[in-house]
């Protein structure tokens, strides 16, 4: 362990021997960590931000969308419902599935850019060729 976490840690505890953590809100119920790993540390500021305001990322919301259409259309084939209604789900499916193709496209392509302008760059100033 490094100091930092010596001293909080130290500083915790003497905080519950004293009882200033008795009555604090959630006590005694687990903690709601969400794992944040898949998010890269310098954005995940931003992203519990934009998550705690209810706002989702475009291809989260597509997804969401495709997983809510996917269900509606199996209900509607096990209710053996309108031919009409079904296909136009379908191609309502079709069209989400294909913005979000086209928007991980892009966001591959888009990363995979930003790092060949700047990986020359990059390698020259930690000695590399």
């Amino acid at each position: 362990m490094d100091i930092l976490t010596i001293i909080a840690e130290n500083r915790i505890r003497e905080a519950v021997k004293n009882g200033e953590l008795d009555n604090i809100p959630g006590r005694g119920r687990p903690l709601n960590l969400d794992d944040l790993s898949h998010v890269p540390e310098e954005l995940r500021a931003g992203y519990i931000l934009l998550r705690n305001a209810g706002v989702l990322p475009e291809e989260m919301q597509l997804k969401k969308e495709i997983v809510s259409l996917q269900k509606l259309i199996n209900c509607c084939c096990e209710d053996r419902g309108g031919e009409k209604e079904i296909d136009s789900l379908r191609k309502k499916l079709t069209e989400k599935i294909l913005r979000y193709d086209i928007l991980m496209e892009r966001r591959n392509r888009g990363s995979n850019l930003a790092l060949g302008q700047y990986q020359n760059k990059i390698y020259k100033r930690l000695g590399g060729y």
